[in-house]
């Protein structure tokens, strides 16, 4: 075996129609694209979302509503998540990256601690938002909450 007697594996490589070499190739003439219309034209692409002239579906159903595209999207972990983790792990400071490890949070998303449930460890956290109400949590047991930029 060496590379002067390479192959590709049968039926892998297929020869491709020759279209529109005359009559006697059976593929002349039209050159399969059949008689008139749009579809047998040179530079012919339908349009997306074309339904054959029936009013297609984004013209049908109404619009309503806007997204804005400047929200700021946050991924909110809660109070209680962070007091499991501190006992599991034994963690006095817990930040995004802490959180990314253990998979509560992904690589790029930003983290707001949210207030549910109870702290008893006392932790330092750091974050990119917080509610009033986490910030008493942590701040009631001695702990830290601390706000990092974006």
């Amino acid at each position: 075996m060496d590379l002067s007697n390479l192959k590709p594996a049968k039926g892998s490589v297929k020869t491709n129609k020759r279209l529109g070499r005359g009559q006697g190739s059976g593929r002349g003439g039209t050159s399969t694209r059949g008689h008139k219309g749009a579809k047998s034209r040179s530079g012919y692409s339908r349009k997306i979302g074309f339904e054959g002239g029936q009013m297609p579906l984004y013209r049908r159903v109404p619009k309503s509503g806007f997204k804005n595209i400047n929200r700021i999207e946050y991924s909110g972990i809660n109070v209680d998540v962070l007091q499991r983790l501190a006992e599991s792990k034994g963690l006095t400071a817990i930040d995004p990256t802490i959180l990314y490890e253990n998979g509560l949070l992904g690589k790029r998303d930003l983290l707001k601690v949210l207030g549910r449930g109870e702290l008893k460890a006392k932790i330092e956290v750091k974050a990119h938002a917080f509610s009033s109400k986490a910030i008493q949590a942590i701040e009631s047991v001695g702990g830290t909450a601390t706000k990092i930029e974006r």
